[in-house]
């Protein structure tokens, strides 16, 4: 009875959002946003609960609970930002069960002659044999654009995996993404948001190999021959690194930098049975901003977080039962509807997802209208800096890596 109650709360509130316009100044007519009209206003959007950390520099933001989808609190949750690495979130998305993780590749020269100079390399080598699992642990670990690329030319090639990580973008309905590059290295044009940063985390994590590659902290990776070196995760707080601890119940998931982007950082937390996700874009200066930021908003979600009200809602996948967008509804004069639902999902997250398959049929009641942005601001490109090795290199007078 207890789960038959959360899930009608969270039908409603799908049902509630779905009419939410979206006023503007020059158009009469009010488009509604994905995932509720609150995450388009200006200011930080929480409701029923207090406390959010003050100190907050980030341009952007979003805590939401991984169970329900349902938005807790939120800043310029659509803002349309550089990704950097972590738009590689979607590039496993879309390739992951494309290629058995024992499936052995010979690397090419070819392969690796488009990665982007001064990306981040996890060190892969051509006419080295490496399994698809360990090409896998260079993209989540090291960022490297290397396995990238090789895994997009097992794929077909760049523009043809660049394609379907735009599509599988829209299938998401991550529609503030445009992707220009499989890794997230700086391009014109190529950028995403908080809102659908957090949408290829809680689709991704749904994947025992995409939680499994996320979540390690170290590897062996082939060197040639017999011989391999060890690679550590460059995510802060699943490691502990550069004066930061591991977070508490940290499970993953991609952190990124570029001299464009800066840091950027999308993670999810296990605490008492509940999941949160977390994004944070572009702080002010500062290496460890971005983690120290994350976790602040972990803390209040996993504290006074609790008594939330859903703020907007993570939107289903169109092929798993999302619903598809309609026309844009005219706000009514004098409306002041508003987002509603209480967050109460205790329930261990993986159980949840391998047993409601049901749950996510209802949960894509919830008729989202879509209203097409104007054209994307072109963002400008930039260099894209590796974050644990960009001090090093510095200080050796060496070039700077990028990721």
């Amino acid at each position: 009875m207890r789960e038959s109650s959360r899930i009608s709360r969270r039908a409603a509130l799908g049902l509630t959002a779905a009419a939410l316009p979206l006023s503007t100044a020059t158009d009469a007519s009010a488009v509604t946003v994905i995932g509720g009209e609150r995450l388009a206003r200006h200011g930080v959007q929480v409701r029923g609960a207090t406390g959010v950390p003050k100190r907050l520099t980030a341009r952007s933001w979003l805590v939401a609970d991984w169970a329900t989808g349902e938005v807790l609190a939120s800043f310029n949750a659509h803002g349309r930002l550089a990704p950097a690495s972590t738009l590689k979130m979607l590039f496993a998305d879309t390739l992951l069960k494309k290629f058995d993780r024992t499936a052995r590749y010979r690397v090419t020269d070819a392969d690796l002659a488009d990665i982007p100079a001064g990306s981040s390399l996890v060190g892969i080598k051509p006419g080295i044999t490496y399994t698809v699992e360990q090409l896998w642990q260079g993209v989540f670990l090291r960022s490297g654009n290397d396995a990238v690329h090789v895994l997009a030319h097992m794929n077909g090639g760049v523009a043809k995996t660049v394609a379907e990580m735009q599509a599988r973008a829209e299938d998401l309905q991550a529609l503030d993404t445009h992707v220009v590059s499989p890794d997230g290295f700086d391009h014109n044009g190529q950028i995403s948001s908080a809102y659908d940063l957090t949408l290829f985390a809680r689709h991704g994590l749904r994947d025992a190999d995409f939680r499994g590659y996320c979540g390690t902290r170290t590897a062996d990776f082939p060197a040639g021959g017999k011989k391999t070196f060890q690679i550590q995760n460059t995510d802060r707080l699943l490691t502990g690194a550069w004066g930061l601890g591991t977070y508490d119940g940290l499970i993953g998931v991609k952190n990124g930098y570029t001299s464009h982007a800066g840091n950027t950082f999308t993670g999810a937390a296990v605490r008492g049975g509940r999941t949160l996700l977390v994004t944070v874009m572009h702080p002010a200066a500062g290496s460890n901003a971005v983690y120290e930021q994350a976790a602040a908003l972990l803390d209040w979600g996993f504290g006074q977080g609790g008594s939330a009200r859903a703020v907007g809602l993570l939107v289903d996948p169109l092929s798993e039962g999302g619903a598809r967008p309609g026309p844009p509804a005219r706000k009514a004069p004098g409306s002041t509807a508003t987002a509603s639902g209480q967050a109460s999902a205790k329930d261990s997250p993986w159980h949840l997802a391998e047993g409601a398959a049901g749950t996510f049929a209802l949960l894509g009641a919830g008729a989202w209208a879509l209203h097409r942005r104007r054209a994307r601001t072109v963002a400008s490109a930039g260099r894209d800096v590796s974050e644990p090795a960009a001090r090093d290199v510095r200080a050796k007078g060496g070039r700077r890596r990028k990721r």
